[in-house]
């Protein structure tokens, strides 16, 4: 995993590993390494692992790393691995932009007609200046969570480079 892959830009980081190891002997690798004892939760489903921390240390921004393997050809196989926040936080943020954005466009016909009616209404004004705060504010709401999250994602990371660097090995 290059560091320079591990972007701080974005709210869900990502890396792509190639792999010289069958996609399914790899896999059966990292069930193995499930039953070590492993201070980290996986659970492995078809050909994706997802990596949580543990629950004494987990809070509203912990990550989960999301992995999948995927074959090349028999002998090669590809780690996708995707950083971010749990599947319920990420839905209820993105259900919030989605509600914001929304809004807005309700706002932005309302305005458009009253403007065509030639009536002057401040409210959808007003929100067609507040609602793009908003959306800022979420953002700026999710990469503190990001932020509040790091030191268990670099964890995280650490981690997932040390197992595979052990499966790398044999």
């Amino acid at each position: 995993m290059d560091d320079k892959l591990y972007n701080q830009i974005f709210l869900k980081p990502r890396f792509q590993l190639e792999y010289e190891i069958n996609s399914q002997v790899l896999l059966e690798e990292i069930k193995k390494r499930l039953n070590d004892a492993s201070k980290y939760k996986m659970k492995v489903v078809d050909n994706h692992v997802v990596v949580d921390v543990p629950e004494r240390e987990s809070h509203l921004w912990s990550p989960q790393l999301h992995i999948e393997i995927e074959e090349v050809s028999k002998e090669t196989s590809r780690v996708k691995g995707l950083f971010g926040p749990k599947p319920q936080v990420w839905t209820f943020f993105m259900f919030l932009h989605f509600l914001v954005g929304t809004a807005f466009l309700i706002f932005a016909v309302i305005t458009y007609s009253n403007w065509s009616l030639k009536k002057t209404t401040m409210l959808p004004i007003v929100m067609l200046v507040v609602l793009p705060i908003v959306w800022i504010s979420l953002y700026l709401i999710g990469s503190l969570g990001k932020s509040t999250g790091k030191k268990q994602m670099d964890e995280l990371k650490e981690y997932t480079k040390e197992l595979l660097r052990t499966i790398k090995r044999g």
